[in-house]
């Protein structure tokens, strides 16, 4: 099969090959690849890669051989899945307990978008408990997650504050339920009971003095790079109960065992036109570079992702 492996050497950090086709283990399924969405640590993760890994972490395909001990989808359903890796490729061996069948009017496109960004958003908001009437947070709002977490915030009946690293960003976020947009996430202001928190440095030292008492930080990021310095006293004395979760959503889903579920729940949502993916760039694998670049520059609102044929 053909597959985009990691190469040291390319400019994009991978290069079009043959592979060998994937083995599944026996609660795994063979799926034909239609879409797969980008997210942005797996492409600044390239450079660091050694050379001849199949990267990517989410599928959108058709099941061509179902798993061996008949678990997941029948051969030839429409499916949305959550790999370690392996996703940039015709064909992907997927865990039958992250993959999940797709309603007819989910596009492939779409539901690519749904595996990282999607369950990251609603499993991150989901340690907050019932979301009606509380306050939410949301670092990188302009982003994949991001703009996931405001709608389904939003649906939940939260007051949603979106954080956006520059004005230009904040394009489509009202529409999409944020109550309040912000650029410069500051220490000082009302308390929130639910923040999600992708930044890292100063962004997450502010979510710590901004936490209200029992309320919970979901850290699954540092895209800033900084390291964080915050005052422990202020954020006890202000945030009593309150508590700092670190979050890995592969992490996540192995503890809580509800990939197909929260998937066919996304999905769902999609279908019904109560969730929109936010695709802005969409482009042919054959040409990943442009798509990688305006990820890593930071030009994308919402999702990128690769069409697979």
């Amino acid at each position: 099969m053909l597959a985009l492996v990691t190469d040291p050497g390319s400019s994009s950090g991978v290069t079009l090959r043959e592979v060998p086709d994937p083995l599944p283990r026996p609660d795994e399924a063979l799926v034909e690849l239609r879409a797969v969405s980008l997210n942005r640590g797996e492409v600044r993760r390239l450079a660091s890669q050694p050379a001849g890994i199949v990267p990517g972490w989410d599928v959108a395909g058709v099941v061509v051989e179902q798993a061996q001990d008949a678990s997941g989808p029948s051969s030839g359903a429409r499916v949305v899945g959550l790999v370690a890796r392996g996703a940039w490729a015709q064909l992907a061996a997927v865990p039958t307990s992250t993959l999940a069948t797709l309603p007819t009017p989910v596009s492939f496109a779409a539901a690519s978008t749904l595996p990282v960004a999607g369950l990251t958003a609603y499993r991150a908001l989901s340690l907050g408990g019932l979301l009606l009437g509380k306050r939410v947070l949301v670092t990188g709002a302009a982003g994949g997650v991001g703009r996931f977490a405001i709608q389904l915030a939003k649906g939940a009946g939260a007051h949603v504050t979106a954080v956006i690293g520059s004005p230009e960003r904040s394009q489509g976020l009202t529409d999409l339920g944020a109550d309040e947009i912000v650029v410069d996430f500051a220490s000082e202001g009302l308390p929130f009971d639910l923040l999600l928190e992708s930044v890292g440095g100063r962004s997450l030292a502010a979510a710590l003095a901004r936490v209200a008492p029992a309320g919970t930080i979901v850290s699954f990021g540092n895209s800033s790079g900084e390291p964080t310095e915050f005052d422990v006293s202020s954020f006890y004395r202000h945030g009593a109960g309150a508590r700092l979760y670190a979050f890995l959503v592969f992490d996540d889903l192995r503890h809580a065992g509800s990939g197909t579920h929260d998937l066919e729940l996304l999905a769902g949502l999609v279908a019904e036109g109560a969730l929109d993916p936010q695709i802005s760039l969409e482009t042919h694998w054959h040409e990943p570079e442009e798509a990688f670049r305006a990820l890593i520059e930071r030009r994308v609102l919402g999702k990128a992702v690769l069409r697979v044929d």
